[in-house]
């Protein structure tokens, strides 16, 4: 099937809108190969000291300068669950190297923290920022020059974009992803949501609700719900960097450790003298970058990959911004109900068919570039098989014609949605994004006053005074990356979702984040300009009437124009320290932010 027109169309527009850059890009990435093998390049001092601890056999190999080095960039620590698989995998890595003749060394360590366990807290504060620290840490470890190319471990929200952006900056350097695997089905989401509901009224008390979220969050791996972490691993795959199949493989496996080694070995075969050269600055083109939006929109994934694929795209060189997303969601089905827009775990879509069933799917259907360059060779034909092992040995296979559960996968003839669920507002309120994929059609349309916040603590202490029990639009302001880190906030999903379970037309409008676990209650999150930096969010006042339209990608405020400009806006004072857990230290980030839709970062990606 030849690719759809229209994704050929919005590719073309961002590679011409991109040309420059992204040519400037390919030239220094181009500038930097034949220095390979780069310790070569290394003094006998500097060298020597990056030896100094290997065995007897790989010092060997690695002052020889015959056999490739891989970089070992891991994110592991025994506190994440998603991330305590990667404990054992340096030994397996280092083994699988040295059968093929190669070496391997853990070249850093980068931060990993959890949403999950910052959801609320001060310390959520420190979570978007900490992808680019992961970035720049990455950059650390792969800076000392001994590498060849490099293995990423690495699993959860802002991680994997951080390894990725990191890593793109080394852009003449083979890169794999080696993920970790989801943890076993717990109980349902349906029931962790409704005891969620339930402790949010009040109906249950906080030792009901703990031995909920422990039957959920229960073992090692990561969490099986369909939110940023498993959006990452969707990501990795339709854009080529992992081995075909491996995104959702369960940790612990004879399957998850064969992947492992395989992913090792492969990637000695991609490094610069090699008839399978594949740096990740090749690989992650703008065709590569239309796949990984096409896949978030075909999949109903995470809300955070409007901020993290456009830091990506700008490491590679690359622009794009949010009306690239709208055009494509209008042309990109939905094609897998995962929770939270249906009832499965990331388990249960692995076993209706998982990526290699979704990725034939689009290639059949025309909606995915099939031309591209990945860690298996040209073509993205090659992940729609799926991994086996038999008598100890990986294969793959095609996957069955048929989804194992129609209800779970769909076809591109008989989607659960004709677009992809994600859309863009605007108006006079600012550009915002909005995901549509759990929320009903009568609850896409709000009119309603506006009720003003500036925490979440405020809106939810009058919540529990009585104060909102009426058709309202909560307008959470200076909670984007320059007022506060641009934090998550999910406390205030399980309240307005009882108030919309009462009958009432609710809906968010905020500056700041709801990510991958965005629900059933309309949410106009990421609101740009954000008020901090003068955006309108800063001159709205209680009982404003509101409309936020998804249908038609509107969020405006029915205030005469120039009564709202004379208003004095709310105001914020970024130059305040913020203190404790450790955020006084990440003052000049709130700074020099970018704004959400170049991508909420702090780090120089101009070139």
């Amino acid at each position: 099937m030849s690719l759809d027109p229209r994704i050929d169309e919005i590719t073309s527009r961002i590679r011409s809108r991109s040309a420059e850059r992204r040519a400037r890009y390919l030239s220094r990435l181009d500038a930097a190969i034949p220095g390979s093998p780069y310790r070569g390049q290394l003094g006998c001092t500097n060298l020597a000291h990056g030896f100094a601890a290997s065995s007897p056999e790989d010092k060997f190999r690695i002052k020889t300068l015959k056999a490739p080095n891989i970089g070992i960039v891991t994110a592991y620590n025994d506190m994440l669950s998603a991330h305590q698989p990667f404990g054992d995998y340096p030994d397996v890595i280092k083994r699988a190297a040295r059968e093929v003749g190669a070496t391997a060394q853990v070249a850093g360590g980068v931060p990993a923290m959890c949403d999950g366990i910052t959801q609320g807290q001060a310390g959520m504060e420190l979570s978007l920022f900490s992808r680019d620290v992961i970035a720049m840490s990455t950059a650390i470890g792969l800076s000392h020059n001994m590498f060849d190319a490099a293995l990423c471990l690495g699993v959860c929200d802002k991680i994997v974009p951080g390894l990725l952006i990191g890593a793109l900056r080394f852009g003449h350097l083979p890169v794999i992803f080696v993920p970790g695997g989801p943890m076993p089905t717990g109980v349902s989401n349906d029931q962790k949501a409704k005891v969620r509901q339930q402790y949010a009224a009040g109906e249950v008390g906080q030792d009901a609700l703990l031995e909920s979220e422990s039957q959920s969050y229960h073992a090692p791996g990561t969490c099986t719900f369909y939110g940023t972490a498993n959006s990452n691993q969707m990501l990795m795959e339709i854009m080529g960097l992992h081995l075909p199949g491996a995104a959702f493989v369960p940790p612990g496996t004879e399957l998850r450790a064969a992947l492992t080694r395989a992913a090792a070995q492969r990637v000695v075969q991609l490094t610069n003298g090699q008839p399978d050269f594949a740096p990740v600055g090749r690989i992650i083109d703008e065709r590569a970058i239309v796949n990984g939006i096409i896949g978030l929109l075909a999949t109903g994934g995470s809300t955070n990959h409007t901020l993290h694929l456009v830091a990506i795209a700008r490491a590679a060189g690359i622009l794009i911004d949010w009306s690239d997303f709208e055009e494509l969601s209008h042309v990109i089905p939905l094609l897998a109900k995962i929770y939270p827009n249906g009832k499965a775990d990331v388990n249960q879509f692995q076993n209706a068919g998982g990526m290699g069933w979704l990725i034939r799917e689009l290639l059949d259907a025309g909606l995915l570039h099939e031309d591209v360059n990945t860690v298996m060779g040209a073509g993205l034909r090659r992940y729609v098989d799926a991994p086996f092992v038999e008598g100890g040995k990986l294969g793959w296979r095609a996957p069955p014609r048929e989804s194992g559960d129609p209800a779970i996968l769909s076809t591109a003839a008989q989607p659960f949605s004709a677009d992809g669920g994600l859309r863009l507002l605007q108006g006079n309120l600012g550009r915002a994004v909005i995901k549509v994929s759990a929320v009903k059609l009568e609850h896409r349309k709000v009119r309603a006053p506006a009720k003003v916040f500036e925490s979440q603590e405020a809106f939810l202490k009058a919540a529990k005074a009585g104060l909102l029990a009426q058709d309202f639009i909560a307008v959470l302001r200076f909670q984007g990356p320059k007022a506060n880190g641009m934090p998550e906030l999910h406390q205030l999903t399980p309240m307005l979702a009882n108030f919309q379970d009462k009958g009432f037309k609710v809906a968010l409008v905020t500056d700041g984040r709801m990510s991958g676990a965005s629900g059933k209650v309309p949410a106009a999150i990421h609101v740009s300009p954000e008020a901090a930096a003068g955006g309108a969010l800063a001159r709205v006042h209680d009982d404003d009437i509101i409309e936020l339209d998804a249908d038609a990608g509107v969020l405006k405020i029915e205030v005469d124009a120039q009564v709202f400009a004379q208003r004095n806006p709310a105001t914020f004072n970024i130059d305040l320290p913020q203190y404790g857990m450790g955020r006084d230290l990440f003052g000049n980030l709130r700074a020099v932010v970018s704004i959400a839709e170049e991508g909420a970062s702090v780090l120089t990606l101009e070139d």
